[in-house]
């Protein structure tokens, strides 16, 4: 609900942008769906085994992967650069479920910035790696509750059937559930918990800090 806030509050300002600059209404119309454009689409390149993955999980984003596997059967490993979130939940879970039945991996490195869906996309890698020669540095992973609009996911008893959707989808990721339970209280749903080091190897979101790139 909130992300939904977010894109109708920059939709009217890319429209008023443009009903200010020419005065009309084709290119009043011309930016309103090249704002759709924009937002309906992941952008992916890939190098030789690797694809990497910039922009929102939307509502094509599994058609594109799918499309893209198909074309690069070679791929091994999605990379995650900046991932914010997801604009599409569903799509978001039906990608990782398949990627996790194709036996990928997941990557994110030393300047990765994922959050919320992002995070729940790098939950699908068989193996889930760090790329970053210095294991101080830790990547950005940011992660919050859930929102239905009227409540958050904090303010369902435990036993409520609406957590079991998310619940279940991380308990297949990770074996077990308490990395949901950890996200729901990190953060409400119109904020970002970052999380630390010691909170990302409790849960074990990561398989491997090392080194893959030159």
């Amino acid at each position: 609900m909130t992300i939904s806030k977010k894109k109708i509050l920059i939709a009217l300002v890319v429209l008023t942008i443009g009903g200010m600059i020419v005065f009309g209404q084709s290119l009043f119309i011309l930016g309103y769906f090249t704002y759709l454009n924009l937002i309906e689409t992941t952008r992916f390149s890939v190098e030789n085994n690797v694809v990497r993955m910039n922009g929102e999980i939307n509502s094509k984003t599994y058609d594109q992967f799918i499309e893209l596997h198909k074309a690069n059967p070679q791929i091994t490993t999605l990379y995650e650069e900046i991932v914010p979130g997801s604009l599409d939940d569903e799509t978001m879970i039906r990608l990782s479920y398949y990627i996790r039945a194709q036996g990928l991996n997941t990557v994110i490195g030393c300047r990765s910035e994922i959050a919320s869906g992002g995070v729940d996309l790098f939950l699908a890698g068989v193996e889930r790696i760090v790329d970053c020669a210095d294991q101080k540095i830790v990547p950005w992973i940011g992660v919050h509750s859930w929102s239905d609009g009227s409540k958050q996911a904090s303010d369902y008893p435990r036993d409520a059937p609406e957590h079991e959707h998310n619940r279940k989808y991380i308990e297949d990721m990770l074996g077990k559930d308490d990395f949901y339970w950890f996200t729901i209280y990190a953060a409400p749903a119109d904020n970002i918990h970052p999380m630390t080091r010691a909170e990302i190897d409790k849960y074990g979101l990561v398989t491997r800090w090392q080194t893959l790139s030159n």
